[in-house]
């Protein structure tokens, strides 16, 4: 066997060499071509691919044809995320849920259309008879995002009327699969924890008063103890993550799939292996894991010339993972500031003081304010840089004993809402398929007997 398997992985060594030798494009072709890859345009801005009424993304100015960095803003319907936080903060209450309906429907809810719509949410919390037991206890993963995307996916067979593309069924599903995923992904989260980790699994039962903040940690925690501030900052991380505009990786290809017209099961799971990707979701992990280790090698935190330095043998790719990234810095919008990390970093803050924890959250402010200088100096990169919303949304979860395994699906959990909110806006507005085009390098030939050949 161990032979069978050497005589493999030579035989994919002598594959993929093969792929390598007919399958480059140097890099100049791109510009020859004008080709935008990425569909970034030269100055890092996104193509414009289609128009919208669900949000915008703030981030700088255009003066005569050059990017000037301005104060980050994030809408909702036109309405500052940073109003809906305040508004729901100062009123004492959950907004989440009130956020969805936003996305979804364009106007803030009524009290009464609120108080229905939390009911109807409710509802649909429970998963399909047997679900659980068939689709994840018996088929559990490692990566709980894949576990996301496959039970997604397999709630199609779940569902009467799965290719219904009406207006009136597309809001059914939604509403259905928003309430679910929650539940999915804490199902998940305890069937990973036995069957991999080795540790006790608890399924407890479901509240119906509970907003979506409070299901998740009356899910995850074993004691199903949990405080009224601790839900209330968790759901300002659902509302900050619930929507970020068209053009970002995982809502276009949420698009991309509804604009074909096919079913919202395809798209949403879709939607997940997207967000799944390194270079999409899962910074906030990468960030911590960062933090752990500069916390591990940096003696002095309080010295801003320590920090500094080990900052500057990560962008030389020294140390940590070698990819030179100082992660949670920087956006690809966004400059001068990020309008959600600004509200997670107040938070973080108050809870850290709380939790005795200020040194560590100082720290991850000494980098903040370092960052930008340390690309300067090492890269001579002098773009304008700030924190981006990854940067303290790992901090507040682990405050908040939220597992690193959960970081990214938390994530998905409340992308979800604007994820759905794009579908139907694309298949009531839109009308057409996308279809980019790509320009083709082959050269013409003659087809070759297989005698001839080499």
């Amino acid at each position: 066997m161990g032979d069978m398997q050497q005589d493999r992985q030579i035989g994919f060594q002598t594959l993929c060499e093969e792929f390598r030798a007919n399958n480059q494009i140097p890099p100049e072709k791109f510009d020859l071509y004008q080709v935008k890859r990425g569909l970034r345009n030269p100055d890092g801005t996104g193509v414009m691919a289609g128009l919208t009424r669900i949000c915008n993304v703030h981030g700088y100015l255009i003066n005569d044809g050059e990017r000037i960095p301005d104060e980050g803003k994030l809408t909702y319907r036109g309405i500052s995320v940073s109003d809906i936080v305040e508004g729901c903060t100062r009123e004492n209450r959950f907004g989440f849920e009130e956020v969805v309906w936003l996305l979804l429907f364009g106007q803030q809810p009524t009290r009464h259309q609120l108080d229905g719509f939390n009911g109807l949410l409710n509802s649909f919390r429970e998963l399909p008879e047997y679900f659980a037991e068939d689709m994840i206890i018996k088929a559990p993963s490692r990566n709980i995002m894949n576990k996301l995307a496959r039970s997604v996916l397999a709630l199609y067979s779940y569902d009467d009327q799965p290719d219904d593309s009406s207006l009136e069924n597309n809001m059914r599903q939604a509403i259905q699969l928003i309430a679910r995923l929650p539940t999915i992904m804490t199902y998940a989260y305890q069937v990973k924890r036995r069957h991999f980790d080795k540790e006790s699994m608890f399924f407890h039962p479901l509240n119906p008063n509970h907003s979506t903040a409070e299901a998740i940690l009356n899910a995850i925690r074993p004691d199903r103890v949990f405080t009224d501030e601790e839900a209330k900052l968790l759901d300002i991380c659902l509302i900050l993550h619930a929507e970020h505009g068209g053009g970002n990786n995982s809502t276009f290809t949420a698009r991309v799939l509804s604009s074909t017209g096919t079913d919202i099961y395809s798209s949403i799971s879709a939607a997940i292996g997207s967000l799944k990707g390194p270079r999409h979701g899962g910074a906030n992990h990468r960030v911590m894991m960062m933090m752990d280790d500069l916390m591990e090698h940096v003696e002095n935190w309080e010295n801003e010339d320590e920090v500094e330095s080990y900052l500057q043998k990560i962008v030389r790719k020294e140390v940590g993972d070698r990819s030179g990234l100082i992660y949670g810095m920087g956006h690809a919008v966004y400059t001068l500031s990020d309008p959600r990390a600004v509200i997670l970093k107040k938070n973080a803050r108050e809870m850290a003081e709380k939790r005795g924890l200020l040194r560590k959250f100082e720290l991850f402010e000494r980098v903040e304010k370092l960052a930008p200088d340390v690309f300067a100096k090492v890269k001579n990169d002098t773009k304008v840089i700030s924190a981006n919303v990854d940067f303290y949304s790992g901090l507040v979860y682990e405050m908040l004993g939220i597992p690193s395994d959960l970081y990214t699906p938390m994530f998905a959990v409340s992308r979800i809402a604007g994820w759905c909110a794009h579908r139907i806006e694309e298949m009531e507005t839109c009308g057409r398929i996308m279809r980019p085009a790509y320009r083709s390098l082959a050269q013409n030939r003659p087809y070759m007997p297989i005698e001839r050949r080499g």
